[in-house]
């Protein structure tokens, strides 16, 4: 096993399919609750956290995650007061971007591959980041798995939430905390901009044809794990960027699930 992670591609494999794990149930919940604009604001911010850690020399990791943690934080406590949400989203989205690489042009002898923060840069995976992926990836499962039941019941209503004594206050930070770290260990994988893509695309893609949330959010992980191995397979093949060649899968997935669904309400 050991000698299988010498290969770029076995550890190119493993990232896309943690990244997948982490993501994909999560994505249930950003489509449920209608916050596919609240995950790209926070992937956004992201780039802000690359900068700092860089010029604090932390780990990208620690300065990633904190900072989505912050903004995640801050959009949810703005939410309520006055402000349209898809307004503030998108100011708080652009702006995060915005003032991240701006930032990033401020660090004097320090090389960045901006690129590969933007769109990733799955095939320089090393064994540390395959740690880091599949650590974040492990810690979305188990809080998800533990807060199913309330998250479910609170995204259903907020009143049948307080009538069943669940916070949905705490239900959405146990979610803001599972994007903060899906976008921290993703981000090496499919990059800052192509984040809210694998929250959404496979997730997407199972709602065609899931009937209980449950088998939305495990056929999601499937899709999301195909979406990976198939597009690092595509990109090796046709030598196109990993990152977008793995989404460009994952539309193809949607889209022929889309196709399938519509074909067989056709026939019944």
């Amino acid at each position: 096993m050991i000698a299988l992670l010498d290969s770029f591609l076995v550890r190119a494999a493993l990232a896309g399919t943690g990244v997948a794990f982490a993501a994909a149930p999560l994505g249930c919940f950003v489509i449920w609750r209608r916050m596919a604009y609240f995950g790209d604001a926070t992937a956004h911010a992201s780039i802000l956290g690359v900068a700092l850690s860089l010029a604090f020399q932390a780990p990208i990791f620690a300065g990633v995650l904190v900072v989505s943690l912050l903004m995640a934080t801050a959009i949810s406590s703005l939410s309520g007061r006055g402000f349209a949400m898809d307004t503030l989203l998108g100011v708080m989205a652009h702006s995060a971007l915005a003032f991240g690489l701006v930032a990033v042009s401020f660090l004097d002898g320090v090389r960045i591959d901006l690129m590969a923060y933007l769109f990733g840069d799955i095939l320089a995976v090393s064994r540390m980041d395959l740690l880091i992926i599949w650590g974040g990836a492990c810690l979305v499962i188990v809080l998800l798995w533990f807060r199913w039941s309330s998250l479910l019941t609170a995204t259903l209503s907020e009143d049948l939430a307080h009538a069943a004594g669940i916070n949905p206050k705490r239900e959405q930070l146990a979610l803001t905390i599972c994007l903060a770290l899906v976008v921290a260990v993703a981000i090496k994988v499919v990059g800052v901009l192509l984040i809210s893509a694998m929250l959404l695309i496979p997730a997407a893609a199972a709602r065609t044809f899931a009937k209980t949330p449950e088998t939305m959010a495990a056929t999601a992980v499937v899709i999301g794990a195909l979406a990976a191995l198939g597009g690092l397979h595509l990109s090796f093949q046709l030598d196109t960027p990993t990152g977008p060649t793995i989404v460009c899968f994952a539309a193809v997935l949607f889209a022929l699930s889309s196709i399938g669904k519509t074909l067989i309400d056709r026939k019944s």
